[in-house]
């Protein structure tokens, strides 16, 4: 029982710093590239997938590691390495670009 209660805060803290580091780094890039009708398939039917599997894994590893990370001091690191690199891959990135970030059209 009292695993699963540890389980349950490490859980609700994983979703906290998704929930609250996301979106500021939505913003925090913007993407100039044009990338080809193969790259958006390739990047949606393969790419995409295995960084969301990183993600995940990423998660998990974060998770069985907080209490070494918490002692040594970086968790934060830790968290932004193992989930919020690949999320920012999966979530925040052009169909097709290679680079993080949110791409914007301007007019001429």
């Amino acid at each position: 029982m009292r695993m699963l209660c540890h389980f349950k805060q490490s859980l609700m803290l994983l979703a906290s710093l998704i929930m609250f580091t996301l979106p500021m780094q939505s913003q925090a890039e913007e993407i100039y590239e044009a990338p080809s009708a193969v790259a958006m398939a390739l990047d949606g039917l393969i790419v995409r997938p295995i960084t969301l599997v990183a993600t995940v894994i990423g998660s998990a590893i974060w998770i069985v590691t907080l209490p070494f990370s918490l002692l040594g001091g970086n968790a934060m690191d830790a968290a932004d390495s193992l989930i919020m690199t690949p999320a920012r891959a999966t979530f925040i990135r052009c169909l097709g670009c290679t680079n993080s970030g949110r791409k914007i059209e301007y007019e001429d």
